[in-house]
């Protein structure tokens, strides 16, 4: 028990790290199956289209799934255009705000397909198979060496000894597409280390506060959905047993839209009154209706866990 209570510990404090590990990992299986099974480089003019198609479409698709399936992009969207606000949707200050929080959650959603791109080029075959059918690598490989020089480059990806005699003076495709996949790798790896550093320089509390907000955001959101299926399973009961019994209900009292709207604001950092969640910030600003609650500060990326916290589906 002791071993399996010390996994789960590790578990949730790297939790952010293991789930983009198995994002990676899945990605990676994902595209080794897509190359060896589903990928047919058709080896004539078609090359540049299809081997295109395969190395990027998919990487798209994942960056859509990426934004689907991150809660942050939902808090902010929810409501926000609703008939109360349309005149704010359109405003700059909203778009300004839309923009911010989109920079965090594009970046998260781009670890899905740049993994994707990342091995696709390392195993080269998308690679290969697009640039056999490239103008532009037709046009360095096969200068000066005649019509017959074009068509043995559209075979390359079927045929491995061709790579050898048509590019003998070039590097050969496949290690083309390798070196620019090690090139992507270690380019993404400094831009996050970077980003990463710059984030956590301009982090507005300490690193051990950090961490306690952290497991506060955690345990709020485990109690706040004990507590709402607890609330809508009464509800509900006392609904259903007025209908059959033909009852009028119990005064029962339950969030108002206004209330659900105010906790689903998307979570600013202000120094003068430092609350460590909108729902920290609501009971403390008399439910929401303080001056205090409509102030604002900086809505920072590091803290950006808290609306994720929060936000369950």
């Amino acid at each position: 028990m002791d071993r399996l209570r010390k996994a789960l510990d590790f578990c949730l404090r790297h939790q952010t790290i293991l789930g983009y590990s198995a994002v990676s990992l899945l990605t990676a299986a994902s595209e080794h199956i897509f190359s060896s099974v589903v990928f047919k480089c058709p080896c004539n003019s078609g090359n540049m289209l299809y081997g295109s198609f395969f190395l990027l479409v998919p990487a798209f698709i994942l960056l859509l799934l990426g934004y689907m399936v991150n809660a942050r992009t939902w808090r902010l969207l929810t409501g926000s255009c609703s008939p109360e606000k349309r005149l704010q949707c359109s405003s700059c200050g909203t778009c300004i705000r839309f923009c911010q929080v989109l920079v965090p959650v594009t970046a998260r959603a781009l670890v899905a397909p740049v993994t994707w791109i990342a091995v696709a080029l390392l195993g080269a075959n998308f690679y290969e198979c697009a640039a056999s059918g490239n103008s532009l690598i037709n046009h360095l490989i096969c200068k000066d060496k005649g019509p017959d020089c074009q068509n043995m480059l559209y075979k390359i990806p079927c045929d491995e000894k061709l790579s050898a005699q048509v590019s003998s003076e070039w590097l050969s495709l496949h290690a083309q597409s390798q070196l620019i996949g090690w090139f992507l790798i270690a380019s993404i790896m400094t831009v996050a280390l970077i980003s990463t550093c710059v984030s956590r320089c301009c982090s507005p509390v300490s690193y051990l506060q950090l961490k306690f907000w952290k497991i506060y955001s955690r345990k709020e959101q485990e109690l706040f959905e004990i507590k709402a299926k607890e609330h809508a399973t009464n509800l509900a009961e006392i609904n259903t047993n007025c209908f059959f019994e033909a009852t009028d209900p119990a005064p029962f009292h339950t969030p108002s839209n206004e209330d659900w709207r105010k906790i689903s604001f998307l979570y600013t950092f202000n120094s003068q009154e430092q609350y460590y969640s909108m729902i920290h910030k609501y009971v403390n600003t008399n439910r929401g209706n303080s001056d205090k609650f409509k102030e604002e500060g900086q809505d920072l990326t590091v803290l950006a866990f808290v609306d994720e916290a929060q936000a369950g589906d």
